[in-house]
């Protein structure tokens, strides 16, 4: 694959990578395959790809996500599971705030449970079905001419993952990407684009921290495409409220 160079400004497009880094500390097995945190593997291949990218914990001052890194921050990936009301409520507005304003956002897979994407989407997220059971997952790419899909084929095969189950929660994507089918018979949404004011969400359902999904080379393929799909160069400023001479009248 080769690398995906982002310009803004003559930089970089900078990528903010946040994890809760829980899993990682408590459990050995999920330890021995991210031994450094999935923030950091994800980022590794991301860096690979061109970008710039810095990554955030939970457990740091402010979850990482400062006023400063959040305002150089261009597209923001998250991922949690255990630990998502541990979560500032103060964050998660300040999140939202620069989605509103441009920024992109890439959640996975527990993500979907979030304070911040329940906020986004505006439904109870964190309902659907699943199951631990370690079953085959076959994404299937329904919107093949999608950006976010090119390079992938028709499907990417996940020998062993974590079931998700419909019914989901969410409100019907704005564009619907990928849909999985797991070995249980089970069939899930698992490629999901929105707009939330003048930013993009992508959400991506696979990546149960027991099992290597992030060393997953159409994987890493597909989340680079949603890095770009994500970003926003330059959004356009907007004026609201009082607007006292008509757009007739200005010279």
């Amino acid at each position: 694959m080769g690398a995906i160079i982002m310009k803004k400004e003559g930089l970089r497009m900078k990528i903010t990578v946040w994890n809760e880094f829980a899993h990682e500390k408590t459990d050995e097995a999920v330890k021995a395959i991210y031994p450094d945190g999935i923030h950091e593997t994800v980022a590794a291949f991301l860096r690979e790809n061109g970008f710039d990218v810095k990554t955030a914990t939970l457990e740091m001052p402010e979850h990482g996500l400062t006023e400063e890194v959040l305002a150089n921050t261009d597209v923001l990936f998250w991922w949690g599971h255990m630990r998502h009301g541990d979560v500032q409520d103060e964050i998660v507005e300040r999140v939202y705030k620069r989605v509103m304003e441009g920024m992109g956002m890439v959640v996975l897979h527990s993500g979907h449970a979030s304070k911040i994407f329940t906020k986004l989407m505006g439904t109870d997220s964190g309902l659907l079905k699943w199951r631990e059971s370690g079953d085959k997952e076959i994404l299937w790419v329904v919107d093949p001419g999608h950006p976010i899909v090119e390079g992938i084929g028709e499907n990417i095969i996940i020998e062993h993952e974590e079931t998700y189950g419909e019914h989901f929660i969410i409100p019907e994507p704005d564009e619907l990407v990928l849909i999985s089918w797991f070995s249980g018979g089970e069939v899930f949404r698992s490629g999901c684009c929105y707009k939330r004011g003048k930013g993009k969400i992508f959400y991506f359902r696979p990546g149960h921290e027991s099992f290597p999904v992030y060393h997953d080379k159409k994987v890493q393929r597909l989340l680079c495409n949603a890095a770009k799909w994500a970003y926003t160069p330059a959004p356009q400023n907007i004026l609201y409220g009082h607007y006292p001479v008509s757009i007739l009248d200005q010279k």
